[in-house]
Formats: structure tokens, sequence, C-alpha cells
């Protein structure tokens, strides 16, 4: 066998006119092993097999069967094969198809990586890319179980992106997110991108729904879904939700509120990543400036209509908390579980009991600021309630002397055998059966 070096040397000394036995002496090998690579019959680097490949046989069957399913697993192509006579091992049945490139690729389910792919043109204003970003293991003080919720919205041409934190997913929370994100991003763009997700449209078909229609209708914007399997078109905010993992999320402390965490990321998305420097259409600007030139609508004054409800659980103090702020109820409600309904754009909250009967209504206050919104008729119940608890009687003294009173006394009697029975303290009168003997000794 000759190795790539040497067959290098042949050709270029072939190549120079050298004879074939001239080469073998030089190389030092037989000159038919010479002749056999200068014609190509043999590859350099590849020993020639002594003897026949058993496997060669089946060829024809494995690359016919995994043309037909290319999902079709090794270990039942093994089986078929065994029917047929095949004897040798299943990581030999593996090793062959794996060399010989028998298995094809099946493009309805190739992922993107790998493949050519083509840069999408964003024209300024043109789009705005949303989606949301499950993040685990959020602070115990926020209540959110398992995994806290992160809506990420990205402007296409200049890449700069907002999020929003959310307990859930839901389509309240969407639009909440939709219209907050739209402004801090400077406005509207002309469609708006999202994946095929219930709360916006009809995964199998990504047509819009007509709960969802009324919102896009409402900020007058267009709607698009990405095609089935193409989620590779979202990568602008694909790309945003991975920053923000890694760089915000990532590094996070226990101790933080949710109105906390959310003030760092948007400090961190005005002085970081606005400041990152981008080349856009041959211009080299940070992401901010880039973002200037997006032409952008303004956003409607009053936000979509939508209801958001939140489960909370009342504090002993009569205190319900609600995105950094504290309600207050009626103290005989304490550790209850009740529902905060805000309507988006309404500056009332209602707080209603689990049976749906609404039991307070307060103006909302701005997300954390720490306040406190009590009613008066709230804060009188608070103090009369607690005020009932206090005990006015004396405090035992601790240095005392207290003997057993009639009652111990009574039942120390019963337990010594003194009494015969316990008769509930009734006193019978002997005189009742003294005067029935003396009338019956007195003659008429």
């Amino acid at each position: 066998m000759l190795t790539r070096e040497d067959d290098v040397d042949a050709h270029k000394l072939h190549a120079k006119g050298w004879t074939i036995s001239a080469i073998a002496r030089h190389l030092g090998h037989d000159r038919k092993t010479i002749r056999a690579y200068l014609r190509g019959d043999r590859v350099a680097g590849e020993r020639a097999r002594s003897s026949d490949d058993p496997f060669d046989r089946f060829v024809d069957y494995v690359a016919a069967r995994l043309a037909e399913d290319p999902h079709l697993w090794a270990t039942t192509l093994l089986d078929e094969l065994e029917a047929l006579g095949f004897e040798q091992s299943y990581q030999t049945l593996t090793r062959q198809i794996r060399n010989r490139g028998l298995r094809p690729a099946c493009e309805a389910c190739r992922p993107a990586k790998g493949r050519a792919v083509a840069v999408i043109d964003h024209p300024p204003g043109e789009e705005t890319q949303w989606d949301w970003v499950e993040l685990p293991d959020p602070p115990a003080a926020w209540g959110w179980g398992a995994t806290a919720h992160l809506f990420v919205g990205a402007l296409s041409h200049s890449s700069k992106w907002r999020g929003r934190l959310a307990e859930s997913e839901d389509q309240a929370h969407v639009i909440d997110g939709l219209d907050r994100v739209a402004r801090e991003l400077g406005g509207l763009s002309d469609v708006w991108r999202f994946d095929r997700t219930a709360t916006v449209c009809h995964p199998a078909t990504g047509k819009i729904t007509a709960s969802f229609a009324a919102v896009v209708k409402h900020y007058g914007v267009g709607f698009v879904t990405c095609p089935a399997r193409h989620g590779n078109r979202k990568g602008v905010v694909e790309k945003a939700i991975h920053t923000a993992a890694q760089r915000w999320w990532r590094t996070l402390g226990d101790d933080v509120t949710v109105e906390e965490a959310q003030a760092s990321l948007d400090r961190l998305c005005a002085t970081k990543f606005d400041m990152r420097i981008t080349v856009i259409d041959g211009i080299r600007a940070s992401v901010s400036e880039h973002a200037q030139r997006e032409r952008l609508r303004t956003v409607p004054v009053a936000p979509f209509p939508a209801t958001i409800t939140a489960e909370r659980r009342v504090t002993a103090n009569g205190r319900v908390a609600y995105r950094g702020n504290f309600y207050s109820v009626p103290p005989e409600l304490h550790h209850s579980a009740v529902t905060v309904t805000a309507r988006l754009g309404d500056p009332h909250i209602d707080i209603a009991t689990a049976d749906g009967i609404v039991i307070a209504r307060h103006r909302l206050a701005g997300d954390g600021l720490g306040a406190v919104i009590a009613e008066h008729r709230h804060v009188t119940a608070l103090n009369s309630a607690a005020l009932a608890g206090f005990n006015n009687d004396t405090p035992h003294r601790p240095k005392v002397r207290i003997p057993p009173g009639p009652a111990a006394c009574a039942a120390a009697a019963v337990l010594r055998g003194e009494s015969d029975h316990d008769d509930g303290g009734v006193v019978i009168d002997l005189s009742v059966y003294a005067k029935a003997a003396h009338e019956r000794n007195t003659l008429p």
C-alpha cells in the first residue's frame, strides 16, 4: 500500500517521464503496485482487500431499503438481512452504512444546520419578530414555579430588541407584551412575525385566530407566521433570546423581585446591547443608531383591552401583591386565594374571591413602586380584628399558690374510692325517710 506522500511522488515522477520500473526502485515498491496506483485502480491510504467483502452482495438491498425509508432502524434492517443470509454483526452493518453513505438525508426532517442559507433582506421598518423563551429556575420568592417566561420582540433591520417578563404565555400576556415592547422599541413596523403558536394562530395551518385578528387590526400591522419547519426565518429574535439567557438570566441573583429583574434587563439593553456596533447596508454604526432609521409608526394611545388574570394569596395583614404593589382586601380573607383582574388600559384592578365575587376595586399603581393601596374601611376592619384578638384579663403570675379546688378534690375522692358513684353533686335529704318511718309507726 502506498501512502499519500508516495502516491504524490509516483505521479510526479511519472509526469517527468520516469519509467514504472525506475519509480518502483526509487520508492521501494513492486512494479504492479506502482502501475495500479498510476492507473487509478487503487487509492492511496486504503489497503486492498485480500478477499472479497462479504457485505458487497447486500449493498443493493440495503441501499434500496434506506432509500424507501430513511428512518429505518439498523436493528430492523439487521433482522431482514439475517433472513437473507447476513452473518456479520450489528456494528459491522452500521459501519458499512456509514462508510458507504447508504442512508440518504431526509429533506423533510433535515435541520437548518449544515444547509445552504440565504440572507433575508429586511428593509427598515418592515418587520418585528416575536417569540417566547422559558427561563428555568426563577427566584422562589416570585412564586412562578419551575420556569419564568420572557416575551421578546426584535426589529429585523436594526436588531434592536426588548423583553417583558410574564407569569404565563396566554394570549392576554402576549398582548400586554406586544404593547409594552412596541412602545419601548419606538413604534410599530409594517408586519409582525410569529411562530405557529396557538395563542396567535392555528398551528396546523398558520392562519390567524379570530381573537388575535382583532388585536392586529387594533394596532394596524400585518401578520405573518414562519412556514412549517422554517423557524430560522426568525434569526434576529432567536439571537436576542440567546443573549438574554446567557448575559442576563444566567447571572440574575436570587434576592431580586420581578420588577427589579425587569429593570435590570431594560438597563442592560439600553447600555450594552443597543451600543453594539454593526454594519448594515454598508453603514457602520451602533444598534441604536440603526434603529433611528427604522420607519416605525406610532403606537395607539390605548392598548388593546385584553384582560389579565393572576392568582394570588392574601397575606396575614389583608394585602394582595400585584406587580410590585400591595392592595387591601377585607381582613377576614387572610391566607385565602383570590383572583386579580386587570384590563389593559383601565386604571383600576378588581380583586375577586374564588367564587368570582368582587370584593375590592383599587386604582392601579405603577409597577414596582412598592406602594400600599388600602381602602379606609379595610384599614378600620383590620384594626378592629387585631384589637379583638387582645385579652384584657390580668396575666397569670409565674410564682403563685393555687391549691386543688372543689372539683379537683371531688375527682380525687372518686379516684381514692371514697365515693361509690358519681351522683353529679346531688345531695339527698334524709329527713324524707325519717318522716315516712314515723308515719308508719303511728297508730291511726
